[in-house]
């Protein structure tokens, strides 16, 4: 079964999508209540070279931020590809979006997934994290809710050591970038997920952060990566076309260039000494 564009699937409520040996089933709504009920470009790609870049990790104790499996958190978890893929690769993840999503579609996705993820997967939670909401706000011990304009920072639900929390190795959002009035949340967001995670253990290095975007408005993403380098003090490099397009022809998929012109996948980081308020 080949993979498809998303753009060729946006009418399939049930998409059935291989990855592996595995065949996830992931349900979709066009609701025109958010964007990230729906499969996307940059979501497909950003997995795919994902699957091949890390295939390597190692998942042996004491190599990962939190000591075990190595940690990832994505921002705008959407319908649940990309978590999907890093907890069969063995990573334990913390699946993130807003709760109109969580509830039309990407709770029910990694639940009814969870059986065709492989013996040694690694575990994955999901949780509202808005990111219009201040750090100041955020909580870390909470089954739920990381940020959210109703859900106070005292009303925690469980231990943070029973609950996936930083530090992480990988930050990972894809099809993110498409709204003025989100940029600095999103970066604010991001740039707190690696100061949590830097603070949390003088050994721990800075995690990743790898965005997916579709370049529909080239001067709106040349502003928000240019916020990102001289605001929130990211060192920003585009992992190069050829490289995503070998990992993705290695995970099955040879479409052609103009199926997927517009899609980029950027690296952000940060220098361990580096704490920028947020």
């Amino acid at each position: 079964m080949p993979i498809l564009p998303a753009h060729e699937t946006k009418h399939i409520p049930l998409l059935v999508y291989p990855f592996g040996p595995a065949h996830f089933h992931l349900a979709q709504r066009d609701n025109g209540v958010t964007n990230g009920t729906g499969l996307w470009l940059g979501a497909q790609c950003l997995s795919l070279y994902l699957a091949e870049s890390l295939k390597n990790k190692s998942q042996s104790p004491g190599t990962s931020a939190g000591g075990n499996r190595p940690r990832a958190i994505e921002l705008g978890s959407g319908i649940g590809l990309s978590a999907l893929v890093l907890a069969s690769m063995g990573w334990d993840v913390i699946a993130t979006d807003l709760q109109d999503t969580i509830s039309a579609v990407l709770a029910s996705n990694i639940s009814r997934n969870r059986s065709q993820l492989p013996p040694n997967s690694g575990a994955i939670e999901v949780r509202v994290l808005d990111w219009t909401v201040s750090p100041d706000h955020w909580v870390w011990d909470d089954l739920n809710t990381i940020a959210s304009p109703h859900v106070e920072k005292a009303s925690c639900m469980a231990h943070q050591s029973s609950i996936l929390g930083p530090p992480f190795d990988l930050i990972i959002s894809s099809d993110t970038l498409y709204s003025a009035e989100l940029v600095t949340p999103l970066l604010r967001a991001l740039r707190e997920l690696c100061n949590v995670s830097i603070s949390s253990s003088p050994e721990v290095r800075p995690p990743p952060i790898y965005l997916a975007i579709e370049r529909r408005d080239p001067e709106f993403i040349d502003r928000a990566l240019s916020e990102a380098t001289n605001f929130w003090d990211f060192k920003v490099e585009r992992v190069p076309h050829k490289k995503v397009a070998k990992a993705m022809e290695k995970g099955g998929v040879c479409w052609e260039r103009g199926a997927w012109d517009g899609v980029e996948v950027w690296k952000l980081s940060i220098h361990p000494s580096t704490t920028v308020r947020v």
